[in-house]
């Protein structure tokens, strides 16, 4: 105990110093844990897929579609419960401001919410989607953020498929837990294909994806391999994946940006790595007089050394402990700014490990050449820097 009360009173002998080392630590640690939080945000759609969804596309490219009477040959395959199909359909909501943009899909209405069990809706309202051409589904977060109700009319400003769109809002879907991304706008693709049969006759009966439901994910590679085949040397020949890998595939477009914040959150460690071992550097000159009056009073150099080591130790401590603790709040700054990027922006438990322990290595690591050195110092050579 009483080592301790030493230790934390040798902390603060230079207040000013102290003070500036701690904010820095604190600094280095929230921006460590934003910057992990993210690379997690990065891959939160990926995280919510699931073992029991294919995702079946053009094999050439996504842009290409494919014909809609895949669908029963998909449905006949062993192993398959559901087929959905998905157009991505890319309009713009109040004009191009970033602020406005939200992904919107036409689905099947049929068997959507069915493959999507983490999205929990209202039994009413999603029967009045499904008897409504023109209905559509909303997220919770899109419906907050727009302040989306039932009933409201939605226009759209259609790119890939031009014209003005008006879609009536008929539920809003809530996402079973915080991990889960509830800011997507699904509409009937039914309605879709029927409009575009009626403005570009010769792009209707076609469908972006098929999202098929398999009774066992163990069986995924298998099943996959079995649509391909099925589709083989056809004009339009599939790709088919697990949904995680689907979604990976967009992520690795951009994988140079995430090691790049990866790389800096380290880089944040490193410095900070830096300022805390100057510091525990110039404690350790300042008291070699110190030091080598306590070896001459009898205490041993493993002692010495835990002073200063404990030093190192306890400052990282207060420091991590207080950065840790003012990342939770400044997550939710930032997710109330970036929102509409990143819809999931939780600071997670592993990001929290990760920030303590890096305070604590940078402690132990800038704590050790100095406390070696204490422990070292002669008596005689000690006692000079006295007066």
């Amino acid at each position: 105990m009483y080592y301790l009360r030493l230790v934390f009173k040798n902390i603060f002998r230079h207040p000013l110093r102290s003070l500036l080392t701690l904010t820095g630590l604190v600094v280095a640690i929230v921006a460590f844990g934003l910057l992990q939080t993210v690379v997690k945000a990065w891959y939160a759609g990926s995280e919510m897929s699931s073992a029991t969804r294919l995702v079946s596309r053009n094999a050439v490219s996504l842009v290409f579609p494919l014909p809609m009477y895949y669908r029963d040959r998909i449905r006949a395959i062993d192993g398959v419960t559901s087929v959905c199909v998905s157009n991505w359909f890319g309009g713009q909501y109040k004009g191009t401001a970033a602020s406005n943009f939200f992904p919107q899909f036409g689905v099947d209405h049929e068997t959507f919410f069915d493959l999507y069990p983490e999205f929990k809706t209202n039994p009413d309202e999603l029967l009045a989607w499904k008897r409504d051409r023109r209905g559509v589904m909303v997220g919770r977060g899109l419906a907050d953020q727009h302040g989306f109700k039932v009933g409201d009319v939605v226009p759209i400003k259609g790119t890939i498929y031009p014209g003005n769109w008006e879609f009536v809002v008929r539920g809003i879907y809530e996402p079973k837990d915080d991990t889960i991304i509830a800011r997507q706008f699904y509409f009937r693709w039914d309605y879709l294909n029927e409009e575009i049969k009626k403005r570009f006759p010769r792009r209707g009966d076609q469908a972006g994806v098929f999202i098929v439901g398999i009774a066992d994910g163990s069986r995924a590679a298998e099943i996959s391999a079995r649509m391909d085949s099925e589709f083989r040397n056809s004009l339009a020949e599939t790709l088919t994946e697990t949904e995680k890998a689907f979604q990976l595939g967009f992520i690795a477009q951009t994988e140079t940006i995430v090691m790049a914040i990866r790389l800096i959150s380290f880089v944040v460690i490193v410095i900070i790595f830096a300022v805390v071992a100057n510091t525990m550097a110039m404690t350790a000159r300042e008291r070699l007089a110190e030091y080598a009056t306590f070896k001459a009073l009898g205490f041993s150099p493993g002692f010495v050394a835990a002073l200063i080591f404990g030093e190192s130790l306890m400052l990282t401590a207060l420091g991590g402990g207080l950065g840790i603790l003012a990342t939770f709040p400044l997550a939710a700054a930032v997710k109330g700014l970036v929102g509409n990027i990143f819809p999931v922006f939780k600071v997670s438990g592993e990001t929290v490990v990760l920030q303590a322990a890096s305070a604590m290595v940078v402690g132990a690591l800038a704590g050790i050449v100095p406390a070696i050195r204490a422990a070292r110092v002669r008596i005689v050579e000690g006692l000079r820097y006295i007066g």
